[in-house]
């Protein structure tokens, strides 16, 4: 594995996956790979209880690589990045987010997949995309459905950052801790208190029903947007106009269309 590491913890019924790529946590599709082999691993593991994602160092994740949003590689990022989705779907094992630091773009949709999100103080969590002239598909399935639709339109049209305890007071984060050794203490307190004690086969059940509603809008409406972005979105001028403009580090000159 060279941009994840993985470990197991508590007899081996938690999974934890640490993003490390030496600096932002990018999700470029050599992580996303990673994750879908990971994942496989997990499928077949009865035993598995929980699933927790976590970035080294300061940041959880900057995000899905920019340089693959590009009309060259946008479809490739885009199908890769969107069956990691549907495998947590369908896997059903329960899965945490812990966040510290920047979350944003891709990094902040594999955080609100999550069943549970927990954070510290630094973080910053956001859904840029659209400053760039493109929009976030899972995000705008997931974020309606986590905290409504009204302040869900107002982060992906806004495209601004919120810290940990505006994402508590809206409902998307559970719990903020102090700094980033507080939280990993107090999770590894929450799962031994509200997961080891369970049984792995009846929390997928539990989480196949609490997503019942969920799942089926992730299923139906996320090929929609793919389909969206990639044959109508990727063939305007600003999409493009706002992925370069980014790469080349200027202003971008929007015409419109």
């Amino acid at each position: 594995m060279e941009k994840i590491k993985l470990t197991y913890s508590h007899n081996h019924s938690v999974a934890n996956i640490l993003l490390n790529d030496g600096k932002g946590n990018v999700l470029d599709n050599i992580m996303m790979l990673e994750l879908l082999d990971c994942f496989k691993e997990f499928a077949e593991n009865k035993h598995l209880k929980l699933i927790t994602f976590q970035g080294e160092g300061k940041h959880f994740s900057f995000g899905a690589s920019v340089e693959e949003h590009t009309q060259e590689f946008a479809e490739m990022m885009l199908k890769t990045f969107h069956r990691l989705f549907m495998v947590l779907k369908d896997m059903a094992i329960p899965t945490m987010a812990k966040i510290s630091g920047q979350c944003l773009g891709g990094g902040m949709e594999l955080a609100i997949l999550c069943n549970f999100l927990f954070a510290d103080k630094t973080a910053k969590l956001g859904q840029p995309e659209i400053v760039l002239g493109v929009f976030p598909p899972p995000a705008s399935i997931i974020l309606p459905e986590k905290i409504g639709l009204s302040r869900a339109e107002e982060l992906l049209l806004s495209g601004r950052s919120i810290d940990a305890e505006e994402a508590l007071r809206i409902g998307l984060v559970h719990k903020v801790f102090e700094d980033k050794e507080a939280l990993n203490l107090g999770t590894e307190e929450w799962i031994e208190k509200n997961i080891i004690p369970k049984s792995a086969s009846s929390l997928r059940f539990g989480v196949r029903a609490a997503r019942a509603k969920f799942n089926h809008v992730l299923s139906n409406f996320l090929p929609q947007l793919e389909q969206m972005y990639l044959s109508q979105l990727m063939n305007t001028k600003d999409a493009n106009e706002g992925i370069t403009s980014f790469l080349e580090k200027r202003q971008p000159a929007w015409v419109n269309e």
